[in-house]
């Protein structure tokens, strides 16, 4: 009878301190907790995992802060990967396996038509509200495999010449005209080396540049579909580049350039050389101040046309930063809410690191702001408008990349001395064909 008693008074307490842990929050606040809408909220809440190859620091994170802030149903995580073959080895591993990836950056089309093989990129036609080709501009259809989009380009891929301005005064040099040539850049670089300054020099990654914006044109295969990849105008890129190598010694070796893993960024960040072939990613140093000063100031110019007559040279370019979502994640249709946020101006932190947003929905003169920050001063301004942010014929690295890599590997032995132009170009065209007649269709 005691312990019954005993269990009454517990339970009775026990309603009692429940009664009053309740009392504790307003009525209000628990009708709400409990309320339909609440747990409908509740549910549609969802966090996407977003891959790409920026630095958080660099951009990407503002932008998903800027975009949770404003959207706490669904909320977005970033995560960076490394932009080269172990990198993109491990966004693949990590997309196979479903490691729940929801939106990830293609950089190259090779990477994304692999993926689109390995069936990890959702064909974005299912989506009927957002018409790519409109947003994005002609430039957006080399990015179509298979004829669709798997991936929304986001950004202007720009590559030009970064020159000291201040090195051009004091050689007597105007910032050169839009349709300058190979021959007018080989005369810059003579006159601008000066000591151990070299004229010229070209990142690495910008090599085929001059070759690729030849072909471009006139197309990388002939009517008959057999390799152009000696196309004259790409022979005379080749004789052009030697020759500013070997006999003029204005831009270096590309063998010493290999070797030394060249820093052509800071070279030409630190005046010791007066012109740089590159992309806008070298804003990211060049508006560093502390890390990369300098006193001088920076002009722009188109990569130069090879020759006078050529009329057909497309310009190294076209977009980039290619966003696919995963076929496989849960957050599908949220994911393409955020990706058409983020492709409309969403991405616009991303500017102050040279990466301008390609939609023609977003401002143009914010990114211009955005890019040149408390440097405005230090650029020339009028160039980088006319060629950073001009428009021109611009092509999309297309080849394969077993093409590309068997292309560098024979420029490479003509550059070094080992093998002649002649065999240079014959042994490219038999690779390249080597190619094409085992990938046919």
């Amino acid at each position: 009878m005691m312990n019954m008693k005993k269990t009454t008074l517990s339970l009775l307490s026990a309603a009692v301190v429940l009664g009053v842990t309740a009392g504790c929050g307003s009525s209000g606040e628990n009708a709400a907790k409990n309320s339909p809408a609440a747990s409908s909220e509740a549910k549609k809440a969802v966090t996407l995992t977003m891959w790409g190859g920026v630095p958080a620091e660099a951009g990407p994170q503002l932008v998903v802060d800027n975009w949770n802030a404003k959207n706490p149903d669904i909320q977005v995580k970033y995560e960076r990967f490394v932009n080269d073959d172990a990198g993109n080895l491990k966004l693949d591993t990590a997309l196979t396996t479903n490691q729940g990836i929801d939106l990830y950056v293609n950089y190259t089309l090779s990477f994304l038509s692999k993926r689109v093989d390995a069936g990890t990129a959702l064909d974005l036609s299912e989506f009927k509200d957002y018409n790519i080709d409109d947003k994005m501009g002609t430039d957006a259809k080399d990015w179509k495999v298979k004829d669709k989009y798997y991936g929304l380009p986001t950004k202007k891929n720009v590559s030009f010449v970064w020159l000291n301005k201040n090195a051009l005064d004091e050689a007597g040099l105007a910032v050169p005209a839009l349709d300058w040539t190979m021959a007018d850049l080989q005369q810059y670089a003579t006159k601008l080396k000066k000591g151990t300054r070299w004229g010229f020099t070209e990142h690495i990654s910008g090599y085929p540049n001059f070759f690729d914006g030849a072909n471009a044109g006139a197309g990388f295969t002939k009517a008959d579909g057999t390799s152009n990849l000696d196309e004259p105008t790409v022979r005379k890129a080749y004789e052009v580049m030697f020759d500013m190598m070997h006999n003029d010694k204005s831009m270096p070796l590309l063998g010493e350039q290999m070797t030394s893993k060249m820093p052509t960024d800071s070279m030409f960040l630190k005046g010791e050389t007066a012109m740089l072939g590159a992309g806008e990613f070298i804003f990211r140093s060049s508006n560093n101040m502390k890390d990369f000063p300098r006193d001088f100031k920076i002009a722009f110019a188109t990569v130069p046309k090879v020759t006078k007559e050529q009329s057909n040279f497309k310009y190294p370019g076209g977009l980039g930063d290619v966003i696919s979502i995963n076929p496989n994640s849960k957050n599908k249709e949220q994911a393409w809410k955020f990706l058409k946020w983020y492709a409309d101006g969403g991405m616009m932190p991303l500017a102050a690191g040279g990466r301008i947003p390609s939609s023609k929905d977003a401002n143009v003169e914010e990114a211009i702001k955005l890019l040149l920050g408390d440097n405005e001063k230090t650029y020339d301004v009028d160039s980088l408008k006319k060629v950073v942010f001009g428009k021109f014929p611009t092509f999309t690295a297309t080849l394969p990349q077993q093409v590309v890599d068997a292309r560098r590997e024979e420029y490479e032995k003509y550059f070094l001395k080992a093998q002649s132009l002649d065999d240079t170009l014959k042994n490219s065209v038999k690779r390249h064909n080597d190619y094409l007649s085992k990938n046919k269709k």
